[in-house]
């Protein structure tokens, strides 16, 4: 190819020398001759050391099916990331549809990256196709999520991934597509749903399950997992839906050729299924959500399949679904080729605090006690990190059941011990008392001691109460969707963790399971900030933490990011502030064999920072959009990029991707 470029160039080359009258002067080279050839064969050089670079693929949502979020490439390093620039920009062009009453929520996917081109959901559930050297749009498949109106969990749409899927048998990939109860199956190379899947390349996933319910109540936010030629989905509920027989949480596989429906697991057990007796007065019979809307991660070696399985119905009150409730807010392995459990530890118990496990379980190998073990670690919002045994289950650091602060809600049924992880840090501070008040001026700091007397404070595991419960962590962690990134060099997990809490009372309910009246709950958002829109307690409000999984110890915790409107507020002029704030936002980061961890985090920036000590190497102004994103990298053409989301409505949405100059 490079002998045919060559004689191609040389012969522009001759013809343009030529046309300037060079060539018939003389037939000895001359200076321009010269450079021309010089500049040919730097060219050359180019094009043939990229040839030698293979290109890099990013083919899972979280980097592997291990959700590592780590990447070998090192062609950005500490040395030289602070020439990183923009590469090109996408944009998802999406706006509220008033006649179907929808709107857009935050652009939150992560890409995939296979053989150059890379595959996303936008927050209306249309997945595009797009060159990824060059940013040109290739497709789209527009699924019309929206036609059923909005999702009703508050946020408006959002999508984090697709999957894909190659067919052994025809070489074929297949891009898959979760979107609300649907499941897509499309032709890689024209957006086209496949024929031979499901109905016309789509599957109901509402068939099958225990009972009917509105469809519009059945979500998915997060991507499918695939397991050899298995498509498994979860699904997503949104909590403020409260009533008997919500929609059930199973876990589901499906041929990829076919979508035949291959096994089920119920995370609400059946009676006669094992843990169907941790649920009292038959609870088991009418109790919905306990699903897994956070990512899943798969050992694909030995086929085992590890779900974060989320609250059951409803989160703040727990009086008509007595007992610890299994499989609710617990780390479940799976056989993925069966579905048959093969073992489990439940996180929290009788969940009351929406604690439950948001993001993909890291797959991890360590040195324990002098021999390397497979493990399966699982970041919490409370903000523990739970490490087991990838195959066994058996607690890599041991957990002791703790006693924690009883109920004072009428009817309620909490249970008096919680596990905790002991010889790890925690990620974040837990539990509120009131020297957490915020001090940045004395008049602040007296209001928020008036707010918070009023509350009921507490430890870690206070549970609601009539009179309004600061929690801390709040609803949002902690850890939360975006996860943490492990560095296998150094034995090292990256999590970017919020420091907010959240005031919570019980959603109490009437003798049919229903919510006799809208509660504080659906408002709590704005219930943590003073008169000012200023939090209750003290800054940073968000870190960035760097875990040694070996030693148990923090190897540094930084401030992360920053808060404008907190900066510029009126009642904080001439306050002398921390140098970071801390930005609250839920997405994760990446790191790399280069030394870097890629964070945005929620804050108007992009941020590339030194892995071994928390520095922050470079950083990339987002002119006031929000990074919605967690990052990833890939290569193409010999040239590395990093890639992250950015906005949401109203402010635009866009993907933002760099590469070296």
């Amino acid at each position: 190819m490079i002998r045919v470029l060559f004689r191609s160039l040389a012969f522009q080359g001759s013809r343009a020398l030529y046309r300037n009258g060079i060539a018939a002067q003389t037939r000895r080279p001359t200076v321009a001759w010269a450079r021309w050839c010089g500049g040919v064969l730097a060219l050359l050089c180019g094009v043939a050391a990229a040839a030698r670079v293979p290109d890099v693929d990013w083919p899972v949502y979280g980097g592997d099916s291990g959700g590592l979020k780590y990447s070998a490439l090192a062609d950005i390093d500490r040395g030289n990331v602070g020439s990183l620039q923009l590469a090109w920009a996408w944009e998802t062009g999406e706006t509220a549809k008033a006649e179907f009453g929808t709107s857009p929520g935050l652009f939150e996917a992560t890409p995939v990256v296979v053989e150059g081109v890379m595959y996303l959901p936008t927050p209306y559930n249309q997945v595009v196709a797009i060159d990824a050297a060059t940013g040109h749009e290739r497709w789209r498949f527009d699924p019309g999520a929206y036609r059923e109106g909005q999702v009703p969990n508050g946020m408006g749409f959002v999508h984090r991934g697709v999957a894909v899927w190659r067919d052994a048998q025809s070489g074929r990939l297949r891009v898959l597509l979760n979107s609300r109860h649907r499941l897509f199956e499309l032709d890689a190379a024209t957006g086209k749903p496949v024929e031979g899947f499901g109905e016309h390349g789509v599957v109901d996933l509402l068939q099958g399950l225990a009972w009917p319910f509105d469809p519009k109540h059945y979500t998915n936010t997060s991507p499918p997992l695939v397991w050899k030629d298995l498509i498994i989905v979860g699904n997503g509920v949104a909590d403020r839906l409260i009533y008997r027989k919500d929609p059930p949480g199973d876990v589901r596989a499906f041929d990829a050729r076919s979508g035949r429906l291959v096994w089920s697991f119920h995370t609400v057990p059946r009676p006669g299924e094992a843990g169907a007796e941790t649920w009292t007065n038959g609870a088991n019979a009418y109790t919905g959500h306990t699903n897994v809307w956070a990512p899943m991660s798969v050992d694909v070696r030995r086929g085992l399949l590890y779900l974060p399985v989320s609250t059951p119905s409803n989160d703040f009150f727990g009086g008509n679904r007595p007992g610890d409730g299994l499989y609710g807010d617990s780390l479940v392995c799976l056989d993925a080729r069966s579905g048959q459990r093969r073992w489990h530890r439940q996180l929290v118990h009788h969940g009351l605090w929406d604690y439950d496990p948001p993001a993909a379980p890291s797959l991890v190998t360590l040195r324990r006690g002098g021999r390397r073990v497979d493990a399966v670690v699982q970041l919490t919002k409370q903000g523990f990190v739970f490490g087991f045994d990838r195959v066994t289950g058996r607690p890599l650091w041991p957990i002791e059941e703790r006693p924690v602060p009883a109920s004072d809600v009428p009817g309620e049924w909490a249970s008096p011990t919680q596990p905790v992880p002991i010889g790890m840090p925690a990620l974040v501070p837990q539990g509120v008392t009131l020297d957490d008040a915020t001090d940045l001026t004395p008049a602040l700091h007296a209001e928020a001691v008036a707010v918070l007397s009023k509350l009921r404070l507490g430890p870690i595991y206070t549970p609601p109460s009539l009179q309004g419960t600061l929690q801390r962590p709040g609803l949002e962690g902690g850890a939360d969707w975006g996860g943490g990134a492990f560095d296998p060099n150094s034995h090292t997990l990256y999590i970017k963790v919020n420091d907010g809490p959240e005031i919570v009372y019980p959603d109490l309910t009437d003798a049919a399971g229903n919510v006799p009246a809208v509660g504080p709950n659906d408002a709590s958002e704005v219930s943590v900030f003073l008169r000012h829109r200023i939090p209750l307690l003290k800054p940073p409000y968000a870190y960035l933490d760097a875990l040694d999984l070996e030693s148990g110890q923090m190897r540094w915790q930084v401030p992360f990011g920053d808060d404008a409107a907190i900066r510029r507020h009126s009642a904080l002029a001439g306050v002398a502030l921390p140098a970071q704030l801390g930005a609250a936002g839920n997405a994760g980061v990446m790191v790399t064999k280069g030394g870097l961890v890629f964070v945005g985090g929620g804050d108007a920036a992009f941020h590339a920072i030194d892995s071994a000590s928390g520095a922050d190497l470079w950083r990339y102004d987002t002119n006031g959009q929000k990074t919605t994103g967690t990052p990833m990298t890939y290569r193409v053409g010999g040239r590395q990029y990093v890639a992250i989301a950015v906005g949401g409505p109203g402010v635009g949405a866009r993907l933002l991707v760099f590469a070296r100059p």
